[in-house]
């Protein structure tokens, strides 16, 4: 059964959708709920990206608070206030706990190894890490998590469940093994069209069934992800080994990107599978 709030939220969209659809082109109207539901999934994410923006044009250096602890605080309201609200599912909020984890023991080394670093103070910062961090990952599964239900997505043809994590935790432990051998992030990306090459990511803006395929999907994601890193580094809120003020990020760090988005997507599938495999969906 879906939660009052969640229904609340769907016959919100319905009534935008039979406006749109009454008064404009069926893609110009398609156009529109797809930006509206997008932005409704990566809710979590956008207060986090306006949390960083705002605080970095208002914090002082002799505020008692601060603002690392701040955004951390500002990261534990919002998930709390997602779940009082049932904005997000219990479910989704075991994702999310999960990809902080493996996002926060990211951090730690990466950090300790030097590729990038978090400039300011902070109480709740641990070797050299600000706990608001991890939530920056957490951001990223709660957008999947959402985005699957919002759009009723589904993934097919989908491949052998066991590859999948076999993928994921080459791309996962890649990120830690290049300090120490061969980069293998060249087979990686093959392997990731490889694998998902067939499938398809089926959604729903209408009745009428849309599709892209996942490697796009996950491309396209992953360069909305790096403009947002952009903004993190804009703002100073960190900064990569190297990188000047007022530099872009490296478009090495797109890639990244895109193949951590296969680690997520597969957290999120250890979860709830519903999405994955069976037919094609039709218009209703």
């Amino acid at each position: 059964m879906t939660p009052p709030p969640l229904r609340g939220t769907l016959n919100l969209e319905r009534r935008l959708g039979d406006w749109a659809r009454a008064r404009l082109p069926l893609a110009l109207a398609e156009l529109i709920m797809f930006v509206l539901k997008q932005g409704w999934a990566c809710l979590f994410g956008g207060l986090m990206l306006a949390a960083i923006i705002g605080s970095s044009l208002v914090w002082r250096p002799d505020w008692p608070l601060h603002r690392y602890d701040a955004l951390f605080l500002f990261a534990i309201a919002t998930q709390a206030l997602f779940l009082w609200k049932k904005l997000e599912t219990w479910e989704e909020a075991r994702v999310i706990l999960l990809f902080h984890l493996t996002g926060t023991a990211m951090e730690w080394f990466k950090v300790s190894a030097g590729s990038w670093g978090y400039p300011e103070p902070a109480l709740f910062k641990v070797m050299g890490v600000p706990l608001f961090s991890g939530f920056m990952y957490a951001a990223v599964g709660s957008y999947i998590a959402r985005v699957i239900r919002l759009f009723d997505m589904r993934f097919t043809p989908y491949p052998p469940f066991w590859t999948t994590l076999l993928l994921a935790a080459a791309i996962y432990v890649n990120f830690f093994a290049h300090h120490f051998g061969p980069d293998i992030r060249i087979a990686l990306f093959a392997a990731t069209l490889i694998l998902y090459a067939r499938t398809r990511v089926y959604f729903h803006i209408t009745d009428r069934p849309l599709w892209m395929p996942l490697p796009l999907a996950a491309f396209l994601a992953s360069l909305a992800l790096w403009i947002a890193e952009n903004v993190g580094t804009a703002t100073g809120t960190w900064l990569y080994s190297g990188q000047l003020p007022g530099q872009m990020v490296s478009l090495g760090k797109l890639g990244s990107w895109y193949l951590l988005l296969y680690v997520s997507f597969v957290t999120v599938t250890l979860v709830s599978r519903r999405a994955l495999g069976g037919s094609a969906p039709t218009a209703q």
